[in-house]
């Protein structure tokens, strides 16, 4: 069941890879090829809210304890960021089956609310990773993070001629972190109030 679980989990980020940061990227520069402002808004929104995931993945590298729950928040966040804005969610409804940008957006909309859920059943299966990660039986969320660690590690030594290690990346990640809830605190005080579930994309006019 163990070997189940693990291999469940490593596929689970193998698949996150694909759709939290491959389909994105193609999403972005598709909708910036046929100039449709909604999806550019929408992208240029889960671009900023993502980043939670990437600290995540930091503070999984420095093995800190608390960092499951970051990866939780991360998905759930980024799962509202495309679903929350109501212009953007309305003009997506205007685009017919056919126009395939619109299309592939709606199904990434749904595979990444899947994909948080997932992770979020996932963790519960492991409920003490929630405070305590550096335990054995943790050990199965922290080593889809070995290859990221190796790459960064690398960049760090060829740009710094330093040694990248987990201290460090928990330094950076909770650092990023504090920065991170700064400004979602900002947007939530300032913007939110003014702006509601309106993303602005139209402010220019739309397509």
């Amino acid at each position: 069941m163990n070997v189940f679980n693990q291999l469940s989990i490593w596929l689970s980020f193998q698949i996150s890879i694909i759709f939290l940061i491959g389909i994105p990227i193609t999403l972005s520069f598709w909708s910036i090829k046929k100039r449709n402002k909604a999806v550019i808004k929408l992208l240029s929104i889960y671009w900023k809210i993502s980043l939670l995931f990437f600290i995540s993945l930091l503070l999984l590298i420095g093995k800190y304890s608390y960092a499951l729950v970051i990866t939780n928040i991360s998905t759930l966040l980024m799962t509202v960021s495309v679903w929350f804005w109501n212009d953007i969610n309305d003009e997506l409804r205007e685009y017919e089956f056919s126009y395939s940008l619109t299309t592939t957006t709606k199904v990434w909309r749904w595979a990444i609310t899947f994909i948080s859920l997932n992770f979020f059943i996932q963790s519960l299966q492991n409920f003490n990773c929630f405070s305590f990660i550096n335990s054995d039986a943790c050990e199965i969320w922290l080593n889809p993070s070995l290859n990221l660690y190796l790459i960064l590690k690398n960049l760090f030594n060829f740009f710094f001629g330093a040694n990248f290690t987990q201290p460090i990346a928990k330094f950076f990640g909770l650092f990023s972190l504090l920065i991170y809830t700064l400004g979602l605190i900002q947007w939530s005080i300032i913007k939110l109030p003014k702006n509601g579930r309106n993303s602005c994309f139209s402010d220019n006019g739309k397509n």
